[in-house]
């Protein structure tokens, strides 16, 4: 039976049916409705989780399926701790969807560039997989990944599985292992291995702040329109609803106006540090 739909307003139960390990402080949750499913989630969205007597944070949502949830989290404080050490049986709060998604619509037709430093290729993972269903909409679709080790290397198994669907798919270490045999370096070392025509390329870019900005300038160096690389953002969220204020950057509250931006509007607020 499939459940039925409630607001987003307050946190809907979900049970925690599978708990995969991506590294040493990294979990993937698999979340099942109890009684009432958080519907209307698109990829680059985001949920405030709540792990019960801790508190809430946000995450990205790493999978669609139905009114499953996929999120995949790092354990940073205690409240993603909690969420981290949930295992299969357990219960967490979802309470969303909030913010603003990749526009996928825009790049049809032209090449897709998908940019990610760590843990940013979860926000990612969602339109990979949207675009892999309409490959034939598109160009080139090039996935560049970078980690700080291969054992953080996240969704390894499918990344495989991406490469076979038609994607090129190029990853990148920090610090190798002596049995790695890939590419050590910055993510934006991988550019030219990537295929893509920059006037008719759109980029979805997710990392650490650094990342990000050293990855979107050398795409608009590299000739692609800076109003068609997509960047998102993150600052510490608290009510999701654009009332606290704990998310503001510049202009924007991120949860609200983000945490998805093309790089003009992110270019000039970059310099910003959070507090």
């Amino acid at each position: 039976m499939t459940a039925g739909v409630v607001a987003a307003s307050a946190p809907v139960v979900y049970r925690v049916v599978r708990a995969r390990d991506e590294g040493r402080d990294i979990a993937s949750l698999v979340l099942e409705p109890v009684d009432g499913a958080v519907s209307g989630f698109a990829p680059g969205q985001f949920a405030m989780l709540y792990a019960f007597s801790v508190g809430d944070a946000p995450i990205s949502v790493s999978e669609i399926d139905g009114d499953r949830l996929t999120h995949t989290v790092r354990a940073v404080g205690a409240v993603s701790t909690a969420l981290r050490n949930t295992r299969p049986g357990e219960f967490v709060g979802v309470r969303g969807p909030f913010g603003t998604a990749w526009d996928l619509e825009r790049a049809t037709g032209g090449d897709l560039l998908m940019m990610a430093g760590g843990i940013g290729l979860a926000p990612l993972r969602p339109v990979v997989r949207a675009a892999l269903e309409r490959r034939g909409a598109f160009g080139t679709l090039n996935v560049l990944i970078g980690a700080r080790t291969p054992d953080d290397v996240l969704y390894a198994e499918e990344t495989v599985r991406w490469q076979e669907a038609g994607a090129r798919v190029f990853v990148t270490v920090d610090r190798p292992a002596p049995s790695w045999q890939g590419d050590v370096g910055v993510v934006t070392a991988l550019l030219p291995r990537a295929r893509f025509e920059p006037a008719r390329t759109t980029a979805f870019v997710c990392g650490p702040e650094v990342m990000i900005r050293a990855t979107a300038r050398e795409l608009v160096d590299r000739g692609v329109s800076a109003e068609r690389v997509q960047v998102s953002l993150e600052r510490t969220m608290h009510c999701a609803t654009g009332h606290c204020g704990h998310c503001q950057l510049g202009p924007l509250l991120l949860c609200r106006d983000g945490p998805v931006v093309d790089w003009p509007t992110a270019a000039p607020l970059m310099a910003l540090r959070e507090l």
